[in-house]
């Protein structure tokens, strides 16, 4: 595998900054994680904010951590990051609505759920950080509290737009029931993978077939 050394090094932090949080991470944690010294990570990093940096560049692009790196990786190769995240959420919550007039007709409710699951699923790491470490993240808390909020405004219009045309039926609250979908994808999407009390060994394509099945009976007509 091509720079196995940062694999390594992205999967242990992925697990120690989604599970006991970023600032509570040392360099120590993640050499003794991976079974290095902490000087091998340094050789590989400057410090721990470049390696936050890079899972959420790996996010945006997950082809990044193929590239030929000079070592150690540093603070220049991220110095635009906050803002390639801000037009990233931009671009996939756009992305997320461009089928809202076809809603009912040529984009049913099967696939509003696969799609969701779908995103979710892809930024998973990136997401998850922001959450469990709010307080590291400055301007990219705000930025992603926007994007779920025209995500979940983009679901409501949808679920608006599938009761109809009598794709699914009729709910007392759209927008718990919106609420109540997004948690229970993310859920199954997100958390499952890496931050779940107890640890299930559920690949992407079983998680999202429960979510497809139970929310199709649980909605469509």
């Amino acid at each position: 595998m091509k720079n196995e050394r940062i694999h390594a090094i992205y999967d242990a932090s992925v697990q120690l900054f989604l599970q006991q949080g970023y600032s509570k991470t040392q360099i120590s944690h993640i050499a003794r994680k991976i079974g290095v010294s902490v000087g091998t990570i340094y050789h590989d990093f400057t410090g721990k904010e470049e390696i936050m940096h890079f899972l959420l560049k790996c996010t945006l692009d997950p082809d990044f951590i193929e590239r030929d790196f000079e070592r150690p990786i540093t603070e220049e190769l991220f110095w635009d990051l906050d803002q390639e995240i801000k037009d990233a959420f931009e671009s996939i919550a756009d992305e997320f609505g461009r089928n809202l007039e076809h809603a009912g007709t040529s984009y049913g409710f099967e696939d509003l759920i696969s799609d969701a699951f779908d995103l979710m699923s892809r930024y998973a790491v990136g997401c998850l950080f922001i959450e469990k470490n709010p307080m590291d993240c400055g301007r990219l808390i705000q930025y992603y509290t926007d994007y779920r909020k025209q995500f979940f405004d983009t679901m409501s219009a949808y679920m608006e737009s599938f009761i109809q045309t009598g794709i699914i039926r009729s709910l007392k609250s759209v927008k718990l029931s919106t609420s109540l979908i997004i948690e229970t994808l993310s859920w199954w999407a997100m958390d499952v993978r890496y931050v779940t009390f107890e640890k299930q060994d559920i690949s992407p394509e079983e998680a999202k077939e429960v979510c497809m099945d139970n929310m199709i009976h649980a909605y469509k007509k």
